[in-house]
């Protein structure tokens, strides 16, 4: 079964958004016990202009892109670093994190344990208050 997200907008791509530059498009979902990542990034090196770091709980991807065309009357080049950090599920085994290249797609398979960590309440205290009894 693959699973997308309920919400596809990466707020930490909001000033790229608005004030214009590059950004990395994506593609997140989850494929059996493998959350898998789809980045769009065509005509790179993935030896020299990719490079991925774990962070804790965060995947960053960074993207450098250097292209110069020249011909006898016309000269163009695109150049910039464009960097997307994804928040990884709670059940991802960082260790085990692969990542392949082709026809202009990386993708990166993250594995899933199937075992997060439940949640926790942590209570609020209140000076003058007395402290509120566990239910």
């Amino acid at each position: 079964m693959v699973t997308g997200r309920l919400l596809p907008l990466d707020l930490t791509q909001l000033p790229t958004m608005l004030f214009g530059g590059q950004s990395l498009r994506i593609e997140e979902y989850t494929d059996g016990d493998a959350y898998v990542i789809r980045v769009e990034v065509p005509g790179l090196d993935p030896d020299k202009d990719i490079r991925l770091s774990v962070f804790g709980d965060r995947l960053q991807i960074r993207v450098e892109r250097t292209d110069e065309r020249l011909d006898k009357a016309h000269s163009e080049f695109h150049y910039g670093v464009s960097t997307r950090t994804l928040q990884l599920p709670l059940d991802a085994q960082t260790d085990g994190i692969t990542a392949g290249y082709a026809t202009g797609i990386l993708e990166i398979r993250v594995p899933l344990t199937g075992r997060a960590e439940p949640g926790r309440e942590i209570p609020i205290t209140v000076p003058g208050k007395a402290a509120p009894k566990k239910q």
